[in-house]
């Protein structure tokens, strides 16, 4: 019997990496997509996983990796996010349509894709999959200077919402995760004078495996990491 599959789209070496080391410890067999595959060489083969170059916000990128799988698609990560900071006056328009394509439209494409696989295999402990958007807390509150970024933070996160009431009573988990605060990764870490204060990838991905082991009689669709010393 073949393994069961865990697509992470969007991987570096941060929390991308985290998951992708705790899923192939629990068994997965890994699918990592990135525009750059030579970056994630390393990770693939200490994983064995499969890696696939994709823009995620190019369908035809998006129809490709999709005809990679053979197996049970059960665990699907989008992390992809863009960037264009700047007052509002001052922002290049085709930077902002480009953060809005790779951050929002890309998770769609990515959504779309995996719930046509996964409504057309067979459950396995009630549950055909579960697909997992890595959010911000710009998806909750805009930011001064960051329109960009919140417009397809909040995008995404009411496509979540959406695709969860549409596809939680047909076996399919849908969540969103707000990662309300900076991530440690490496060349990133904390000053010395506030130690902790940064969310550790590791961390994160345990939360993240929690999500897909959740029974089905208590699925969150939502959920908010923070690191203790993080302002509200």
């Amino acid at each position: 019997m073949s393994k069961s599959l865990a697509m992470i789209v969007g991987v570096g070496d941060g929390l991308s990496a985290s998951l992708a080391r705790l899923f192939h410890s629990q068994g997965y067999q890994l699918v990592l997509a990135a525009r750059d595959i030579d970056k994630i060489k390393n990770l693939a083969e200490a994983t064995n996983a499969i890696s696939v170059r994709c823009d995620a916000s190019r369908q035809d990128d998006v129809k490709n990796l999709f005809s990679q799988i053979d197996g049970a698609l059960r665990i699907v990560v989008y992390n992809p996010s863009a960037r264009q900071r700047g007052p509002i006056t001052e922002l290049d328009p085709e930077m902002v349509n480009n953060a809005i394509q790779v951050t929002a439209f890309g998770a769609f494409l990515v959504g779309q894709a995996a719930t046509v696989k996964m409504l057309a295999q067979q459950p396995e402990d009630g549950t055909r999959g579960t697909i997992l958007f890595t959010g911000a807390s710009a998806g909750v509150k805009g930011f001064p200077n960051s329109a960009p970024f919140a417009m397809g933070k909040f995008a995404q996160r009411g496509l979540a919402q959406s695709m969860a009431r549409e596809l939680h009573p047909q076996g399919i988990h849908v969540a969103w995760i707000n990662i309300d605060g900076g991530i440690r990764n490496p060349g990133r870490t904390e000053p010395a004078d506030n130690p902790d204060s940064m969310l550790n990838p590791d961390a994160i991905a345990t939360e993240y495996l929690r999500i897909v082991q959740q029974d089905r009689s208590a699925w969150s669709n939502e959920l908010v990491l923070r690191p203790w010393a993080e302002n509200f």
